[in-house]
C-alpha cells in the first residue's frame, strides 16, 4: 500500500530545496497495476498530443482535468499524494490537472527548462501556491530521460518564459547564471517514486535515446484559497474527495472507458500553455 503522508523532514526538504524525492510512495503491486493499465490504455493513447521540444525530437502526453473513477483518479485522490500536498501547501488542496507523459523509448523528446508557475500564471491563479506530484511509472535514468531539477530555484521567483519549440520554455540567459550558482540535480528513479516539487521549481528532461520508455503521471495541485479569478484552461476551485490508499488497488484494473467527455480532457485544441507566448 502507498506509503503514507510525507515527514516533518521531507516536508522541510521540499521548503529549503523546492523539491523532496520519496522513495517507494506506491508500492510495487500499485505501480504494477498503473503501467499496465497506462501502457495498454487506448483511450489514454487516443488522447495523446505532442509538442516539439526545440531540439528535433517530440513529448508525447495525454492530460485531464478532472479525477475520474479509474486507477488515475485512484492516485489523484489517494490519502497519501493529497495529504503529503496539504501538508506542503498549508491546508486544503484541489485537483488542477493530472497528465501522463509517454517518453517512449529512442523517439521521446525533452522538456525545456520551465517553471510550472511560469505558464500557470497566465491561467489568472494569483500565487504559486501549486505543487505537483512526479510519478515515475518506468524506472527514470539519465540515459533515458529523468527529471532534472535545480535545487533551491522555487526561491528565485517566476521567471519570464518564452517560446521553446512548441513548450513554454523559461529565459535560456537567466537559465544559464542560475545554474553557475544553484546544482543541478538528476532524479534518478525506480517505479512508484514520487518528486514532489514546488510550481517555481525549475526543471527539464532530455531526450529519451535509450532502449527503455520513461513513462511517469503527474498530478498537480492548487491550493483551495488560491482560486483562479476566472476561468481558464485548468479548473477553478473545485473541492477534491480524499480515498483510502486501498482504493488503488481496487480500482487498478479501471482505465479511461471512453466516455469521460470534454470537460474531463484537456484536448490539444484547448492547450493554451505556449501560445500565450508567441507574441
Amino acid at each position: 500500500m502507498a506509503r503514507g503522508v510525507i515527514s516533518d523532514t521531507e516536508a522541510a526538504a521540499f521548503r529549503e530545496d523546492g523539491y523532496v524525492l520519496v522513495r517507494g510512495m506506491l508500492d510495487g503491486t500499485e505501480t504494477g497495476l498503473l503501467a499496465r493499465a497506462a501502457h495498454e490504455d487506448r483511450v489514454l493513447d487516443e488522447h495523446a498530443f505532442g509538442r516539439s521540444d526545440g531540439e528535433g525530437g517530440t513529448v508525447r502526453l495525454s492530460l485531464w482535468n478532472h479525477p475520474t473513477e479509474t486507477i488515475y483518479g485512484m492516485i489523484a485522490r489517494c490519502e497519501s499524494i493529497v495529504g503529503s500536498m496539504e501538508k506542503l501547501l498549508g491546508g486544503e488542496v484541489y485537483h488542477y490537472h493530472s497528465k501522463m507523459i509517454m517518453k517512449d523509448s529512442r523517439v521521446g523528446g525533452a522538456w525545456a527548462w520551465h517553471q510550472d508557475y511560469g505558464y500557470w500564471y497566465h491561467n489568472a491563479v494569483l500565487f504559486p501556491w501549486l505543487a505537483s506530484a512526479f510519478i515515475a511509472v518506468d524506472r527514470a535514468t539519465r540515459e533515458n530521460g529523468c527529471l532534472q531539477v535545480v535545487r533551491g530555484s522555487q526561491a528565485l521567483g517566476r521567471i519570464e518564459h518564452v517560446l521553446t519549440g512548441e513548450q513554454a520554455g523559461a529565459d535560456l540567459a537567466r537559465v544559464k547564471e542560475i545554474l553557475e550558482r544553484l546544482p543541478l540535480v538528476y532524479v534518478e528513479m525506480e517505479p512508484g517514486d514520487t518528486v514532489f516539487f514546488h510550481a517555481n521549481t525549475l526543471h527539464r528532461s532530455d531526450q529519451n535515446k535509450s532502449a527503455h520508455s520513461r513513462w511517469s503521471m503527474i498530478c498537480s495541485y492548487n491550493a483551495a484559497r488560491n482560486d483562479p479569478y476566472q476561468e481558464s484552461q485548468h479548473p477553478r476551485y473545485t473541492p477534491l474527495v480524499k480515498v483510502p490508499d486501498s482504493m488503488i488497488r481496487q480500482f487498478g484494473e479501471r482505465r479511461f472507458a471512453g466516455g469521460e467527455g470534454e470537460h474531463v480532457w484537456l484536448a490539444e485544441s484547448r492547450d493554451t500553455t505556449a501560445k500565450s507566448l508567441r507574441k
